[in-house]
């Protein structure tokens, strides 16, 4: 049986039957390995500990709820990803209302090496490597909060080219500041 089917079926018997023999079997395989993905985002380890204990915790309490649209796994995976930018906007926000500033660069962490105003600069040093039209394509969508229609008519081109001009400059945008990404879409909502 594929990997998703039995998955499938764990996660029915969690729901259907409330089988917390198939949750503790899931929650050890998946686990560690959630663990791990979350510090792809998040820096420490018990913070992330913390966000994929909520995810199953979540999981559990509205087992009877969640419909799957694509596979279980994903659902997982997508699920730990969201906390984990819940998480960051959470810090983001306490930080700036604490009002924090990072002053020590003694770990090598984008968070803690990066202020606000360094990411800002990254993410304007990058804008500017991009055409002009997919520049302002992509200013307009994320800075000015118009829809890709507005857009296309304020350019003159059509919704499709806009969708195109974003999707370039998006895919830039991931490649320039792949290590610092989650902090940028978090500060500046680019996704």
């Amino acid at each position: 049986m594929a990997e998703s089917a039995v998955l499938d079926n764990l996660f029915r018997r969690i729901a259907f039957y409330d089988d917390q023999e198939a949750f503790k079997e899931l929650f050890f395989d998946f686990y560690p390995a959630l663990c791990v993905f979350a510090q792809r985002y998040i820096s420490s380890p018990e913070a992330c500990e913390d966000i994929v204990q909520d995810t199953f915790f979540y999981l559990w309490k509205n087992r009877k709820k969640i419909e799957i649209s694509s596979s279980f796994k994903n659902l997982l995976i997508t699920s730990v990803k969201n906390n984990c930018t819940d998480y960051l906007r959470k810090q983001s926000v306490r930080q700036h209302h604490v009002g924090i500033q990072v002053t020590s660069a003694t770990t090598d962490t984008p968070e803690v090496i990066y202020t606000i105003g360094e990411l800002e600069e990254m993410l304007h040093t990058a804008l500017k490597q991009l055409p002009e039209n997919v520049r302002r394509a992509f200013e307009l969508s994320r800075f000015g909060n118009m829809t890709y229609n507005q857009i296309a008519e304020e350019m003159s081109v059509s919704p499709k080219t806009i969708e195109a001009y974003i999707s370039k400059a998006l895919s830039v945008l991931r490649a320039e500041l792949k290590d610092y990404l989650p902090f940028v879409l978090i500060i500046y909502n680019i996704s």
